[in-house]
């Protein structure tokens, strides 16, 4: 039985660890059984069949052991929202989504736009959370778009990177000014790409499904003009420029001719987007209303090929739980989001790399190394000496996915019923066992 995380109880921890029998990739992506020994936090040893040095067993024989993900795009509602999530029941879920190091949003009430609010933020995480949570910092007072933040103090409050999440920055030379500050602190800038004079009231991609149920539609050049508008001021600044979600087939091309002109550009895509198009919703249900919303099937296939071919970096889940009573009022007035650390991995696998279009590797990376390389973080790994951040994976066992067992107070998700493999079992964070769904010890 899975244990009810919900409750404030205190998770298993063991500061050592050796996790045994489990299969590893290599860095050719080759599986291979490897032990891997865990002392005062970080990865002391791996090998195979390492003797036993007094230190808590977990058996992973069947399992496939891999580093813990990282995910860069996130939404713990906390503070202002707890009756959507809370840090506690949101690092939970991600712990039981395999995910190690989060990147919160800072589109909370308040906002954590000045470094008091940080710090009482950063008490917060230090109490509540079970995984390593990196706070962002908005780039304009209120997220309102006016005066700048206090980038230096809020940087120095420990500020992971600077975003207006939820709302794109409209005007270029506030933009401008932001990254200019950004860069003289080495700090990236990551955009939410909307202009709101695009927008027109939409809810969902103005495509065949707006056209067949009378919705307005949010155009794909909302989002692609921001972001041709963003790569010409990071080429002028040399800030490092994050592009949030990427949805349309014009955005891939513009980040895709960025890079190739040299410019210091990065950009994620969610698991929705890669799994789903407007072709797929059932209906006008708010549990397929998200931000961007869900494009066409040639827009799905380009961030596909974006990134294969590397012009999208890596996956995040933006992780957005609501409240049922707030999606219950339909899909024009309910807000966007669905959650996404419990079914991440499972539902990319499933589709991906069971049918071949990804290999298992390419995967893992997506969701380890590539964000914190993208991002100069020493997670994503599991090298000797790295801090003790894993997840052992069923890749076997078939698992409907029910949302009514989430540990996330959200259970906003269009993916209901939908039968997958590759379910975590059991997460490390910092070498403490922070989930598991069978204890398998000795």
């Amino acid at each position: 039985m899975e244990r009810d995380f919900n409750k404030k109880e205190k998770v298993v921890c063991q500061v050592d660890w050796l996790i045994k029998g489990g299969m590893v990739l290599d860095e050719k992506g080759k599986p291979a059984k490897w032990d891997i020994r865990i002392k005062d936090g970080k990865i002391a040893e791996t090998g195979p069949e390492l003797k036993e040095a007094g230190e808590q067993v977990y058996d992973a024989t069947g399992l496939t052991v891999l580093p813990g993900f990282v995910d860069l795009h996130v939404h713990l509602r906390e503070p202002g929202f707890e009756q959507k999530e809370t840090i506690r029941t949101g690092t939970m879920a991600a712990a039981k989504g395999g995910f190690t190091t989060i990147a919160a949003m800072p589109n909370t009430k308040p906002v954590t736009d000045r470094p008091a609010r940080l710090l009482s933020l950063q008490e917060k995480i230090s109490r509540d959370a079970v995984v390593r949570v990196l706070p962002y910092a908005a780039i304009t007072l209120d997220e309102k778009g006016g005066e700048l933040v206090d980038f230096a103090g809020l940087k120095a409050a420990g500020a992971f990177a600077f975003t207006d999440d939820g709302v794109g920055v409209q005007e270029a030379g506030q933009m401008l000014a932001a990254m200019e500050r950004a860069k003289a602190l080495g700090m990236a800038v990551v955009a939410h790409c909307e202009d709101n004079s695009l927008i027109r009231g939409g809810c969902v991609h103005a495509g065949s499904f707006a056209a067949a149920h009378g919705l307005k539609g949010i155009p794909s050049v909302c989002e692609s003009v921001q972001i041709a508008r963003d790569v010409l001021l990071a080429e002028h600044t040399g800030c490092h420029y994050h592009v949030c979600h990427i949805s349309t087939k014009e955005s891939v091309r513009v980040v895709r001719d960025a890079k190739r002109a040299g410019i210091p550009v990065t950009a994620e895509v969610t698991p929705h987007h890669l799994l789903l198009s407007e072709d797929d919703i059932p209906g006008p249900d708010a549990n397929w209303k998200m931000n961007p919303p869900l494009r066409s099937k040639r827009d799905r296939d380009a961030l596909i090929e974006g990134l294969l071919d590397g012009t999208i970096d890596f996956i995040a889940t933006d992780h957005a739980p609501h409240t049922a009573e707030e999606k219950e009022k339909g899909i024009e007035r309910a807000p966007f989001g669905i959650t996404g650390f419990e079914t991440a991995f499972p539902l990319l696998y499933t589709h991906f790399v069971e049918t071949g279009i990804f290999t298992l590797k390419q995967l893992v990376d997506w969701m380890t190394k590539k964000p914190a390389g993208a991002f100069g973080l020493p997670y994503g790994t599991m090298k000797t000496g790295a801090p003790a951040d894993i997840t052992a994976v069923d890749l076997a066992a078939e698992k409907t996915i029910d949302p009514d067992r989430f540990l996330s107070k959200g259970k906003n998700t269009p993916f209901q019923g939908r039968v997958c493999k590759g379910f975590p079992q059991a997460t490390w964070g910092s070498g403490k066992l922070v989930w598991e769904k069978e204890l398998a010890l000795k």
